[in-house]
């Protein structure tokens, strides 16, 4: 089915932006609000499943509730000429994936950052009682300047209640990226994003996904068996201590994970923090060394010149101090003031007495 060039009497539908399994995307024009916006077109096999209809608008209400800086904004959704829409907001930039494959794989310090922005995204979400269920690069958009921004909330849960009574065999968002349980068919939970995010960014920091296989069946069996090579082994720039927190979040069982995005987040922050911090010094440095002076031999000199050279002057000897101290001058000079003005007070008396008393 075409996309009509306008939807719902209102998005002007511009150019594609992408695609995916589900979706097309595009780059439409608000015509009420005059602004750009990011207009997904549904599949018309899901548009016109009434069971996909319902979850679908349930799911956009809630996604339509999120606002985060690290979340793309929900705007709008409906229905309009046989196709389910959902509008959003425009971002500039391009997706991760798209940038891990023309850029390979990110130095710790790029990859740090932008793992902290989804995790915070991922984690407002969590807090509002949402799981993403399809946490991948292609779903994380980032801006020129290194923002990132989550994508998609929701549409992955709609899909799964289409047929609900067939759970055990619904697969739970992209192969390459769910958790185990989604592997084996269970409800996903906020620790299955933390799990998705280790995927992201593992690929994020070796370039590649820890699993890779030709078929979906093949790779829910690697993500539920099989242990994934030490990401260290692919980036030489992965510390210990870095490649240990990526191993954790991909443990197979969801309590031996971090709980939620926020958790992650925080330990990745905590991390980024040391590395920037210079190295604590365990022991006090020693103390400075006194620089010595160096030791000249002074050349030989004959008794005969040592006569003709003048013998230095002895220093002049200390001056005396006053007599215990007491400056003697000083007190002599003060008693002859002190007499001074004594002898003025008869005479102010004698002034003060006429002027009183006048004849």
């Amino acid at each position: 089915m075409t996309t009509p060039a306008l939807l719902n009497n209102r998005y002007q539908i511009l150019q594609p932006l992408g695609s995916g399994g589900m979706a097309q995307v595009y780059r439409a024009r608000d015509l009420m609000l005059e602004r750009f916006v990011a207009v997904k077109v549904l599949r018309a096999d899901y548009s016109a499943d009434k069971d996909f209809q319902i979850r679908f608008r349930q799911e956009a209400k809630a996604a339509a509730n999120l606002s985060h800086p690290n979340i793309v904004t929900v705007h709008d959704f409906g229905f309009d000429q046989g196709q389910l829409f959902i509008v959003m907001e425009f971002v500039p930039g391009t997706n991760l994936k798209t940038m891990i494959e023309n850029l390979g794989k990110f130095s710790p310090e790029d990859a740090i950052p932008l793992m902290v922005q989804a995790c915070a995204g991922l984690g407002y979400a969590h807090r509002a009682g949402l799981v993403h269920c399809d946490v991948k690069p292609h779903n994380m958009l980032v801006t020129p300047d290194r923002r990132l921004k989550v994508t998609d909330f929701g549409i992955a849960r709609a899909v799964a209640a289409i047929h609900p009574e067939e759970q055990n065999e619904v697969v739970w968002g992209s192969p390459l990226y769910f958790s185990p349980e989604q592997a084996a068919g269970q409800a996903p939970s906020p620790a299955s994003d933390v799990y998705s995010l280790g995927v992201v960014m593992y690929e994020l920091l070796t370039g590649r996904p820890p699993f890779v296989a030709r078929t979906a069946e093949t790779l829910a069996r690697l993500h539920r068996e099989m242990a994934p090579q030490p990401p260290s082994q692919l980036n030489p720039a992965i510390t210990p201590e870095l490649e240990q927190i990526i191993l954790k979040v991909l443990s197979k069982e969801p309590a031996a994970r971090y709980r939620t995005a926020d958790q992650l987040g925080r330990v990745l922050m905590t991390f980024g923090q040391a590395q920037k911090s210079p190295a604590v010094r365990l022991t006090p440095p020693p103390p400075p060394v006194e620089p010595q002076a160096e030791t000249v031999a002074a050349p030989a000199v004959s008794a005969k010149t040592r006569a003709r050279s003048p013998r230095p002057e002895p220093p002049p000897p200390p001056a005396e101090e006053p007599l215990g101290g007491i400056d003697w001058i000083s007190v002599f000079l003060g008693l002859i003031a002190l007499a001074a003005v004594g002898g003025l007070i008869p005479w102010w008396l004698y002034v003060i007495g006429t002027l009183l008393n006048p004849r």
